[in-house]
């Protein structure tokens, strides 16, 4: 292939690569081959590609194949063409392949090896010879390529694409983009910055964050990126995710994040410039471990036991902020007005408590969204943002932002456009009254709706009532009234000339 790869190219052999495994698999079952054997040959190719810039450099094929040399190595035993010049028992093969490619690339220990492919019921060798005889017929060098970021953006693509085809589980693993960029453009990340979503599934917060950083000028080499996963198949996708945008310094970590938090410093929790995140909704947890935190995490409030995890996580994060920290946090919007526990920590991150030494004034802004956002849900979410240094002009008050009416209607999933993003980023920036939009608060408003955040209280998002013009309605009415009269005239003369007797 001469011509360039881009991206709408790419997106087309990536969905092709999908037809080969649909029908005899579902969604959830061919997404781990089609991401995997993409993976291998992009890791490959690239590895080749920086091999021949070495040998152009005068280097022998010998010391341009040192590991040392390379982001990321290839052993010889993985190379793209042990497994395009195998013709049976391809499924060994592969698990070998992952296996070798997992033991000269640390950072991707169990990524590869989670699914066996040795397994010639679900993976028979002759569905993975097209699909690695599919991707042999694409050069992934960056050389090849349009852009060079397209491969990562094509591999988003396909995220999102296995995301809309398994519906509700799609949005345990991926957040919709448009809503990732929201959060991004709201917080807007800065080199230097330490930045974590301690509910990362596939790590777009952290790919879209690093992304940030770099189209505004910013040293990409010179960000912490942090996250922790508690389902291993989206680890994986998470830590593929990053290697295929260039990333290799990060740190993923496993584990239940309200149990077992890993992004530990000298025992407590580090401590992040930036947290973006969309945890799940409405999780049961059990709560009787929360009275003694050993992270003291819960000082606020104990989130309640059956279907409210929400608050546990968004104290978490607030935990995770560094004194000037922000984060960006995606909830249902039930975390806005439920009482018991759930409004008492409301209050506390309001007003604070002198006894129990609680900082208050934490919570910036509240956007309310609109529905239908996610795969498999209709809730409509808000974002809830945390803030522990606020400039002087926001201090003891809290911005929200009604954007649950600007977006575009679509058949599995409603989305936010460019410009719905653009008004919400807008209007939290400009911290000013907006008509049915945006309203500011202030604590005395708070506490007069008992620390409330249901947007709608603060927002007049009321439809304006048609004003009535009496006169012209009477004036209609009374012309109303003569055409009916005058058409029963013109009926019962009808009536008489065909001999009918009227009373």
């Amino acid at each position: 292939m001469h011509d360039k790869i881009t991206l709408e190219a790419l997106k087309t052999h990536l969905w092709k690569a999908s037809d080969i495994l649909r029908g005899s698999l579902d969604a959830q079952e061919y997404r781990q081959p089609v991401m995997t054997i993409l993976f291998l040959k992009r890791l490959n190719d690239t590895f080749e590609e920086n091999i021949q810039k070495l040998t152009n450099r005068g280097y022998s094929q010998k010391k341009a194949e040192q590991k040392f040399q390379h982001k990321f190595y290839v052993p010889k035993t993985a190379r793209w063409t042990v497994l395009s010049s195998t013709a049976s028992n391809l499924g060994e093969i592969i698990d070998n392949v992952c296996r070798d490619i997992e033991e000269a690339i640390p950072n991707l220990a169990g990524v590869l090896t989670n699914t066996k492919y040795n397994d010639k019921k679900k993976y028979p060798d002759d569905k993975l010879q097209k699909l690695i005889t599919h991707f042999n017929d694409l050069p992934l060098k960056n050389q090849n390529l349009e852009k060079e970021d397209i491969f990562g953006d094509a591999y988003e693509y396909l995220l999102e694409t296995f995301a809309d085809e398994t519906k509700k589980k799609g949005g345990e693993f991926f957040t919709p983009r448009e809503i990732v960029s929201l959060l991004v453009n709201i917080t807007k990340p800065k080199e230097k910055m330490k930045i974590s979503d301690p509910t990362c599934g596939s790590g777009g917060m952290l790919v879209v964050s690093r992304r940030y950083v770099k189209d505004h000028g910013g040293n990409i080499e010179n960000l912490v990126l942090e996250g922790q996963e508690s389902n291993y198949g989206n680890l994986g996708m998470c830590k593929m995710n990053l290697v295929l945008h260039g990333m290799e310094d990060f740190t993923i970590e496993y584990g239940d994040v309200l149990y077992d938090p890993k992004l530990l410093d000298k025992g407590g929790l580090k401590k992040y410039d930036r947290v973006l995140a969309n945890f799940p909704f409405s999780m049961d947890w059990d709560n009787s471990v929360a009275a003694k935190d050993p992270w003291n995490r819960f000082a606020y409030g104990i989130a309640p036991a059956k279907d409210k995890a929400d608050y546990a996580f968004i104290l978490h994060m607030l935990s995770s902020l560094n004194e000037k920290g922000q984060a960006c946090i995606i909830c249902s919007q039930g975390v806005l007005f439920r009482g018991g526990q759930e409004g008492k920590i409301r209050e506390n991150m309001i007003v604070g408590s002198k006894e129990q030494s609680l900082k208050g004034d934490v919570i910036e802004g509240i956007i309310a969204l609109p529905q239908k956002l996610f795969w498999g849900t209709g809730i409509p979410a808000c974002v809830m943002i945390l803030n522990k240094n606020k400039p002087a002009k926001r201090k003891n008050k809290i911005i929200f932002i009604y954007g649950a009416k600007d977006f575009e209607e679509g058949k599995n999933r409603n989305k936010l456009r460019d410009e719905d993003i653009k008004k919400i980023v807008s209007a939290f920036e400009g911290f000013e009254e907006i008509d049915k939009y945006c309203h500011i608060a202030d604590i005395a408003e708070l506490e007069e709706n008992e620390f409330n955040l249901n947007v709608p209280r603060y927002v007049d998002i009321s439809e304006p009532e048609e004003k009535i013009d009496i006169q012209n309605a009477w004036d209609e009415l009374s012309e109303s009234e003569k055409e009916r009269d005058d058409l029963g005239k013109k009926m019962r003369e009808d009536l008489k000339e065909l001999g009918i007797k009227l009373k």
